[in-house]
């Protein structure tokens, strides 16, 4: 112990107050390009924040940073006392993620530049530091540095102890097998072990502007270790913070990386990336700033893949509003969301890298479920964490199969068997979802049957590749169903937010997932919103609530972008959603959104205000190419809501409160990075560089935009177990589907005839009787016997019974409400 008077009891305060996390608002994110170095370190506020071992959903501490003080009459912090700066290293630009952090005095007595990277070899973090004092305040001011574990994704349950080990005494946290190392190349001259909010250093050094007492050892609690550094002598030093399985393993590494100067680790850490990360398509002059967002946005996709779990990426390297969340908020955003990562994969593909992408869809691959549907989200492990079923959850992957295999970059790997199982769910549980892509609610969603839509086309072009005509077309069918009742499930006609535009896309037309019968009434359903202030209104005219959902649509190939309807639907949103920055326009996910900040400011707690979201700035660039207009603008304003480390928030700030510290534009208290966003600012780009939308589908936007091809699909309508709709207009052909074979018992007069039909398959599991030539006001009477078990969610059936239900189906002689 470095401390002669060190006390061996346990320091007051057991365990500690309850723990918490830390700001979301990542000014970077550092890992080395190399698999065997297995953490990442987050930069936030001039200081790291949560850094992850051994995988990216395994937050190990809650921050490290210095504390300064004269021993007399003030102490700071890093975090909250100085002036800062965030840059990447001039010698790595933006070819590498490792960044430069300038923290000074405000009175000028002292300056902290920090340079942070990893071990290329090893999990372990360094950060070099130079500390700068003007002549008056030399031999007067002391360094310590603080690190709060939360070993495991926790802040309860730590122990730490002070070590000598090779001469030099360090620091040693650790809970069940993860320990963590921390010391400094010339050895922490004093160090302590505490209780947070009643005896960690920080308690003291703000009592007594010195470490009055020092304790060895604290255990399973909320615990903060503390060491002081000779600046005196070593006014330049590097501090590290090793990770291992055990004690022995974690010291080790620590005292091996701090054998390498520092010097040779930073070229490595640059080398590693630049020579592993490159890629062919350099479209830094379609930018607004020469490349260099683009360029870093393409290492943080990269970063955030998991090392063990190869090809999966999670959404972000954060948790928002952090710094009011404890250890009951186990996921963050460091889950992986099949929809955030294929984005990601998209983005990389983007960047003309295969690779990246095919290890991704194969790890999605192993992590479908058996129903074929994918978790709403999950550890990188596969083990689901949220619940919910959201069907572009489900559709997303069947389109990065897809477009790997236009840009042949499945090499050997065959995606046809997840693609038919994705498949066969969209099938059996659409249309409507459980959530949407906002996680909130249920029903008919724009965005969300555009992705369905688009990935049936997509798993039928990949199906008729291995001559299995017959299944492609029914998947054709059951898009082209999809497709024709559009207008009739999301479109409202009689809209009142905007003076003269009185039919528009909504957010979502609204229904019950227990409700079988599901009809869509975008013009009279109540639709309840989330995250609303206590006592407050939440329930809302789903014909009042919109959001950009629709464009999605366009995106893909399935309306053009000068459709009368969606341009009408672009000024509802633009006169409602709309935020003007000083960089340029952002817009709101919906109206009366509450997911984000409190309206002072303070951290979201299950209600708040919604910022805009700059990736829905890349979207709406993305309508404008399309709609054949220049897009450059919306890159720029992306450019200008990053941070200055270049990461890209999920949020913005939609106002001016300069007293609160809140700038218009800027980032928000939510996640960031979002990789979503970054991986919406790459596409953007490279479809400015082709002229073109990037994930426009072809054979989608060949069925879908060119008038000939409308008059070969087939008059369908559905009706599924799951999907159970009212009537048909005249002249379609009812399909009775279900995901097993039965026989169908139906009637066109009451029952005084009886027909049996015994259902056929093409494939897939599902199992189907056609109906057509049915008169106008026919009322179809039915029931089922079934001849196969099946059991899904929300249905179940067992060979050899019946369905015990009878149905019915009327033919009208004008649309009717399905």
């Amino acid at each position: 112990m470095p401390d002669d008077h060190a006390k061996k009891g346990r320091p007051l305060g057991h365990p500690g107050i309850a723990p918490r996390w830390t700001s979301s608002a990542k000014d970077g994110v550092v890992t080395a390009f190399s698999q065997a170095s297995r953490v990442w370190a987050t930069l936030s506020h001039g200081i790291l924040n949560e850094v992850y071992y051994p995988t990216l959903d395994k937050p190990q501490i809650r921050d490290l940073q210095f504390l300064i003080t004269d021993g007399e009459t003030f102490v700071h912090e890093e975090k909250r006392d100085l002036k800062r700066e965030v840059t990447c290293l001039p010698e790595a630009g933006n070819t590498a993620l490792a960044y430069r952090l300038v923290n000074e005095d405000p009175e000028g007595r002292y300056r902290i530049t920090k340079e942070v990277i990893t071990d290329a070899d090893r999990s372990c973090v360094l950060i070099h530091t130079r500390l700068d004092i003007v002549d008056q305040w030399k031999g007067r001011l002391k360094l310590y540095v603080l690190m709060a574990p939360h070993i495991e994704g926790g802040g309860r349950g730590n122990s730490a102890r002070s070590m000598q080990v090779a001469g030099k005494h360090i620091l040693l946290a650790w809970k069940t097998k993860v320990c963590a190392a921390l010391g400094v190349n010339h050895g922490f001259i004093r160090t302590s072990c505490g209780y947070v909010g009643y005896s960690d250093g920080w308690q003291e050094l703000k009592k007594h502007f010195q470490i009055s007492e020092v304790f060895e050892q604290v255990e399973d609690g909320n615990i903060a270790v503390i060491g002081q550094v000779d600046i005196a002598t070593h006014p330049d030093f590097v501090v590290a913070l090793a990770f291992g399985d055990q004690r022995h393993a974690a010291i080790t590494a620590l005292f091996q990386t701090l054998s390498t100067p520092f010097s040779l680790h930073k070229k490595r850490f640059i080398e590693g990336w630049r020579n592993q990360s490159c890629h062919p398509c350099d479209l830094s002059h379609h930018t607004g700033d020469q490349g260099l967002l683009y360029g870093i946005s393409h290492k943080v996709l990269i970063a955030h893949e998991d090392k063990t779990y190869g090809g999966a990426f999670i959404a972000s390297a954060s948790i928002p509003w952090g710094d009011a969340k404890g250890d009951e908020d186990l996921g963050g955003y460091h889950l992986v969301w099949a929809r955030d990562m294929v984005q990601t994969a998209l983005a990389l593909l983007a960047c003309g890298d295969t690779e990246n992408p095919r290890e991704s869809l194969i790890y999605l691959a192993c992590s479908q479920k058996d129903d074929g549907s994918f978790p709403q989200n999950f550890w990188l492990n596969g083990e689901a964490y949220w619940k919910g079923i959201q069907l572009d959850e489900v559709a997303f992957p069947v389109i990065l199969a897809w477009r790997l295999w236009q840009a042949q970059g499945l090499e050997d790997f065959d995606p046809l068997p997840m693609v038919k199982s994705a498949a066969a769910f969209l099938l059996r549980a659409g249309p409507t979802t459980q959530q949407e892509r906002w996680e909130e609610a249920a029903g008919y969603s724009p965005s969300t049957l555009a992705a369905t839509i688009a990935a049936l086309i997509c798993a039928a072009d990949l199906i008729k590749a291995r001559d299995e005509g017959a299944v492609a077309h029914m998947l054709e069918e059951y898009a082209d169903y999809l497709e024709r009742h559009l207008e009739q499930w999301t479109v409202t006609t009689n809209g009142r937010l905007v003076p003269g535009i009185t039919r528009h896309y909504i957010r979502i037309s609204p229904t019950s997932i227990t409700d079988l019968r599901s009809i869509a009434q975008p013009n009279t359903a109540m639709l309840t919103l989330n995250n609303q202030p206590p006592n407050g209104r939440y329930q809302f005219c789903a014909r009042d609530i919109v959001d950009g959902g629709f464009l999605e649509l366009v995106r893909y190939g399935i309306r053009r972008a000068d459709d009368a309807l969606i341009e009408d639907s672009v000024r509802v949103i633009d006169a409602v959603l709309k935020i003007d920055t000083p960089g340029g326009p952002c817009w709101h996910r919906y109206n009366y959104d509450g997911y984000g900040d409190g309206p002072a400011g303070e951290p979201f707690r299950g209600w708040g205000r919604g910022g805009g979201w700059p990736l829905l700035t890349g979207e709406r660039g993305h309508y404008e190419l399309a709609a054949g207009r220049d897009p450059r603008a919306y890159i720029r304003a992306m450019e200008s809501f990053a941070s200055e480390g270049g990461m890209l928030p999920e949020q913005i700030w939609a106002q001016e409160r300069p007293e609160l510290g809140i700038r218009k534009g800027r980032p928000a208290g939510s996640a960031m990075p979002l990789a979503w966003a970054h991986a919406e600012y790459i596409k953007l780009v490279r479809s400015v560089s082709d002229g073109r939308v990037f994930d426009l589908i072809a054979p989608v936007a060949a069925r879908y935009l060119a008038p000939s091809t409308q008059n070969h699909q087939a008059r369908l309508s559905y009706w599924k177990p799951t999907h159970q709709i009212e009537g048909i207009p005249y002249g379609d052909t009812l399909r009775i589907m279900a995901p097993a074979a039965f026989i169908l018992h139906w009637t066109c007069d009451d029952w005084l005839h009886v027909i049996d039909t015994a259902s056929t398959t093409e494939g897939l599991g599902i199992h189907t009787v056609d109906l057509s030539r049915l008169e106008v006001d026919t009322m179809l009477r039915f029931t089922l016997f079934w001849t196969e078990t099946a059991c899904y969610p929300l249905f179940a059936c067992e060979a050899g019974h019946w369905q015990g239900h009878d149905y019915q189906v009327r033919v009208y002689a004008t649309p009717s409400v399905s």
